[in-house]
């Protein structure tokens, strides 16, 4: 690969950012202490992973600074679960979710000792928002913080079982934690809402007094110690109040509330999901590219037998191609898409996020960590067997990713409330026109992205007229419940059509002719692969003619004929390495590689009976 279009290409990738955002986070990870241990419990992983996160923290500059540039949170979230995904999650619960929480609502002088104690992780901060009975509904929640006046405490308590915390971390009481808890503030007889507040959960030597904590069952690759965790009315200072500016007590001890209603406080109190939802699509994309990275090399190797030879490398059959490239060209769109996500969040973000950047960041998450799910996955079955080892990766990247489809917002719901929210906005745009088809190529990615945009207007079109019909007798539920799929599949639509758009845009920017000819048939391979999706819709519409629609599987088959010669390029903008990852079959020479980790001796040379 030439310089100059792996530059160019990592550019595009990395937004520019790679050296002075990426590179030393990524490098702290070729420590010995990130080599791959086999044969731990579940509490060792566990502890390792703790462990692992003190060097991390230790490498770079303090939480503060990296919770004040968006681009390095976003960075740190990217790289650790390549080599370990507990790490990964208790990095980003810490700094963005908990610490972030306390950055942006407790930044006072009152509680400076705390604050540097997690800015130092001389403590962990897990984030305790989800309760059993209720899931993501956070607004709904039940554990409550009763002001007394008397002692100027809160007294933290949990009202049943439903109500307890799930999933936060807790196992572990011999590491010091420090939790942010969500719970609704009652005062002066008034329920207040939710606010967060500092709750010491364990201090080295054990759970606090009135703190309870089970561990969760087990899950694959994480082991971390999640847990179940309540509180039998626990005193906390009231300085432990993390009220920023949803209000304040007065100078005689009354709480007073900021104005707006319990639900814009609500919103404000929760600011730190809007972040992580990037910091989850960014672990999501990372975790992609490097299973696309780890597939792309072991097919290059990886010996099979054709008509007339017994040699073939399998990258070299067309089936494998269609497989592997369509991973490549998501991980680069879903990547693109993110960038793009990032910059409107870090020009726009304010105390009140504008609708369509909240629509954009929750649209993001959703469609790149449902995509790359497929990837990983697509990855995995096209290594065989080896795919299934964790010392391969891709299979853990599987269960991380299982894990991101639900962090900060269940996808579904995320998506369908974000379709919901835009069904609702004003409609007096004008009618998206059917593309005309006619002479336009299924390789050119501006005509594709007329089609999907032009799909995504019709769809909601057709979801706002759904849902203004007032014929019969139907509640507000009846209609949406009669128009959520089509809402769903608009918003999905949105993020496709949005990531083409920058994909398309990536390639007329691409100053480097090599790095263009790598990237022009990827993106028209991702768009394409979309469009395909929904051919029999396009076709009924007049927006595709039947030659186009069944051509189309032909003009896939070419596009992959043309990114193998130069899917090498494309994946070593990813900067990762075998040294890296540690994964054998991503070795240069993976056999090599998997006896060495495996222990086995190669097996002597076959002697014959003339040398014997």
């Amino acid at each position: 690969m030439t310089t100059s279009a792996s530059a160019e290409l990592s550019r595009l990738l990395f937004d520019g950012r790679y050296k002075q955002t990426h590179q030393d986070i990524r490098d702290l990870l070729l420590d010995p202490l990130f080599d791959p241990r086999e044969g731990l419990t579940m509490d060792e992983a566990g502890k390792l992973a703790y462990e692992r996160s003190r060097a991390v923290h230790a490498g770079l500059e303090r939480p503060r600074e990296i919770l004040a540039d968006p681009w390095r949170l976003f960075a740190l979230a990217e790289w650790p679960s390549l080599v370990d995904v507990s790490t990964f999650s208790l990095l980003m619960v810490h700094y963005n979710l908990a610490f972030g929480t306390v950055v942006e609502h407790g930044a006072r002088d009152d509680v400076k000792d705390l604050f540097d104690e997690l800015d130092r992780l001389d403590s962990f901060s897990p984030y305790m928002a989800t309760e059993l009975g209720y899931g993501n509904n956070v607004a709904a929640l039940r554990t409550e913080a009763v002001y007394d006046a008397g002692t100027e405490t809160f007294v933290l308590n949990t009202p049943d079982a439903l109500a307890q915390k799930y999933m936060s971390y807790s196992g572990f009481r011999d590491i010091p934690k420090l939790a942010v808890v969500m719970a609704r503030l009652k005062a002066d007889g008034k329920d207040h809402g939710v606010f967060p507040f500092l709750v010491r959960i364990s201090d080295g030597n054990g759970l606090c007094e009135g703190v309870h904590a089970v561990p969760c069952p087990e899950k694959p690759v994480q082991g971390l110690d999640n847990g179940l965790t309540w509180f039998d009315h626990v005193r906390v200072p009231r300085r432990h109040l993390l009220h920023g500016d949803m209000g304040a007590f007065d100078d005689r001890g009354v709480f007073r509330p900021a104005s707006g209603n319990q639900r814009k406080r609500f919103l404000r109190a929760m600011s730190r999901i809007l972040p992580g939802r990037l910091c989850v699509s960014s672990a999501a994309t990372g975790a992609g590219r490097a299973g696309v990275y780890i597939a792309l090399r072991y097919a290059a190797q990886r010996l099979t037998n054709a008509p007339g030879r017994n040699d073939l490398p399998v990258i070299e059959y067309r089936s494998h191609q269609l497989a592997l490239f369509t991973a490549l060209a998501k991980t680069y769109a879903m990547t693109l898409l993110l960038n793009h996500a990032k910059r409107r969040f870090t020009q726009e973000a304010r105390d009140t996020v504008p609708s369509e950047l909240n629509h954009l960041v929750s649209i993001t998450k959703a469609l790149s960590t449902w995509e790359m799910t497929e990837v990983v996955a697509v990855c995995r079955e096209r290594c065989g067997a080896q795919g299934i080892f964790s010392a391969n990766r891709i299979a853990d990247y599987g269960s991380l990713l299982q894990g991101l489809v639900t962090a900060e917002g269940d996808n579904q719901v995320l998506l369908a409330t974000t379709a919901g929210q835009i069904i609702a906005q004003a409609g007096d745009e004008e009618p998206e026109a059917v593309p005309d088809p006619r002479g336009r190529e299924l390789t050119d990615p501006w005509f594709l992205v007329s089609l999907l945009r032009y799909r995504e207007a019709e769809l909601l079109r057709a979801a706002r007229a759904a849902m203004a019909d007032d014929s019969g007798n139907r509640t507000y539920f009846d209609a949406w419940n009669a128009t959520i799929n089509l809402g769903l599949d608009m918003a999905r639509t949105r993020g496709a059509r949005t990531a083409l758009e920058c994909f398309a845009a990536a390639v007329d920017e691409t100053r480097d002719g090599t790095a263009r000819a790598a990237l022009a048939p990827l993106a028209a391979l991702y768009g394409l692969t979309e469009v395909r999706r929904d051919a029999g819709w396009f076709l009924a519409r007049g927006a595709l003619t039947a030659g186009q629609v069944d051509r189309a599987a032909a003009e896939t088959e070419a596009l992959c004929a043309r990114l193998l010669p130069v899917a090498g390029t494309l994946v070593d903008a990813f900067h990762l390495s075998p040294d890296l990852l540690r994964a054998p079959i991503a070795a240069d020479d993976y056999v090599a590689a998997f006896q060495e980790r495996t222990g086995a001796a190669a097996p002597a040379p076959v002697r014959t009976a003339e040398g014997s």
